[in-house]
């Protein structure tokens, strides 16, 4: 489901109906026509920097929007993004005409659109990327659309001043590439640091996106024979499987693998792989143990992100093996639906309704408890939770967001089982103060793995962890601050020392 890449000034409301992975209804087109129709009234006469009509970026935001599978009510709202911020049709009218939902993201994104690249102080900076982020907690489709958005601009950047390129370019990669990945939505996440690495580093970007291109030619005709000869093993052994086709590691991606083996390009093996779709779980787990049997896995290169999926609620099940001819060929197994969240992520939700043919609504109502949108967003509510406890300093909202939200993150277990999640770096008291404040003032050592460990150790990614308590440890040691890396440990120490 690959995102629309039109560059060209002829997009139409067609394209924005034929990017949605499943026909519009009558009704949702008609208010689309309605959205398409307001928004060309109210931009009428306005042009882009590269000469283009205003709507073009309208109906380019929208196409993303549907061609992600969200609802025709977000792709509407992205139809009118602009229209509050840059011309005189007010909010006011859109909630008459389009009603309070649509109006309410709009006038999320006008808000956020307030946020622009001039050199105004940084405390300035940081308080607008703090509303940005507790927006997120209030409506999650308001900063999908601001993906969006963002994502056509960086398309266009070529034709913006060169200071204006980096600048953007700079912020993308800080700010909305950690976004998306943190909502899953690996073919905006891609796309945005595709964009964003060639004008921050066009030296590496087009060296990598050679080697790429020379791997993927040269590996071309290897792929399309092994694919082949892995369908034949499939049927051989009555494994069902909907697709199996061959991807390329997007560029980006791959740059930062090649830095990681220090250069060497032959230490990357998933520069193509092969992605094998199955109808459930039980599938994978079969089609793996077949592959395993017929060819010889990599040791150390096998991960179950199924049984332990990654915190954006990535899932697959991945290997590394000698393949058809002996040569190394990275295998990724999946579902239909982990296949779609792992390229729309969040938005996949959307698009499952759609086919359920439910009202979206329902995936918005913050009284739906333990469902999986639900602990989808978690994250994203507890933002305003977190910001009380931090209070109004946006510096050290922001140093914050970039450990406890942004960073990668990892999982590790108690002895009971709980999953618990941190970002990487965090050390065990972290995980003490994650697992309860009163458990993190009272931790004097741990065992991991079974094994003692002090305090200050990082925990690492399927780790289990056993804290050791003391009750009559009077309050936390303020050492702790020095290696403590989440919001809620620092500001647990601070207050319990401060209320001495």
């Amino acid at each position: 489901m690959p995102l629309p890449k039109k560059t060209n000034q002829e997009r139409t409301l067609k394209d924005v109906f034929e990017a949605f992975p499943i026909a519009p209804s009558s009704s949702s087109k008609r208010l689309l026509s309605q959205a398409f129709v307001l928004a060309s009234k109210a931009h009428e006469g306005q042009v882009r920097a590269s000469g283009a009509p205003y709507i073009q970026h309208c109906l380019a935001t929208a196409e993303i929007l549907a061609g992600i599978g969200m609802d025709y009510r977000t792709v509407a709202a992205g139809l009118l993004h602009d229209v509050p911020e840059d011309t005189e049709y007010t909010l006011e009218t859109i909630e008459k005409e389009f009603g309070t939902d649509i109006a309410r993201m709009i006038e999320g994104i006008t808000k956020l659109g307030k946020m622009k690249l001039r050199d105004e102080a940084q405390d300035y900076k940081l308080e607008n990327w703090r509303r940005m982020f507790l927006a997120m907690g209030e409506d999650i489709r308001t900063v999908i659309i601001k993906l969006a958005d963002r994502l056509h601009n960086m398309r266009t950047l070529e034709h913006l001043r060169l200071d204006k390129q980096k600048r953007i370019a700079n912020e993308t990669m800080e700010i909305y590439v950690p976004i998306a990945n943190r909502l899953g939505i690996g073919e905006i996440r891609a796309a945005l640091a595709e964009n964003s690495f060639k004008y921050l580093d066009p030296e590496n970007y087009h060296e990598t996106k050679r080697i790429s291109s020379e791997m993927v030619s040269k590996k071309s005709a290897y792929l399309e024979r092994a694919i082949g000869e892995i369908k034949l093993l499939l049927r051989k052994k009555h494994i069902k499987y909907y697709d199996v086709h061959g991807r390329a590691k997007a560029i980006h991606s791959l740059f930062l693998k090649i830095k990681k083996h220090g250069g060497d390009v032959n230490r990357v093996f998933d520069i193509i792989a092969v992605r094998i779709v199955v109808p459930d779980v039980t599938s994978c787990y079969e089609a793996l143990g077949v592959i395993h049997r017929e060819y010889r896995p990599m040791v150390g290169r096998i991960k179950d992100y199924i049984s332990l999926p990654k915190p954006n609620g990535y899932q697959s099940l991945h290997t590394t093996i000698f393949g058809p001819e002996g040569q190394i060929l990275e295998i990724q197994i999946r579902t239909q639906q982990m296949h779609d969240e792992a390229e729309l992520g969040i938005a996949a939700h959307w698009l499952y309704e759609e086919r359920k043919n439910k009202s979206w609504r329902a995936y918005l109502d913050p009284r739906r408890k333990n469902d999986e949108f639900s602990r989808e967003v978690k994250w994203a509510k507890q933002l305003r939770e977190w910001q009380k406890e931090l209070g109004n300093n946006p510096n050290e909202f922001m140093e914050g967001l970039k450990v406890d939200f942004l960073k990668n993150h990892i999982f590790a277990f108690t002895p009971k089982g709980d999953v618990i999640e941190l970002p990487e770096g965090a050390s065990v008291v972290d995980f003490a103060y994650a697992i309860h404040t009163d458990i993190g003032n009272t931790a004097v050592g741990a065992r991991i793995d079974g094994k003692m460990a002090s305090l200050d150790t990082t925990v690492s990614n399927g780790q289990v962890i056993e804290i050791v308590t003391d009750k009559n440890r009077v309050k936390p040691n303020t050492t702790w601050l020095s290696f403590v890396k989440t919001s809620h440990a620092k500001t647990s120490i601070r207050k319990e020392n401060k209320e001495d």
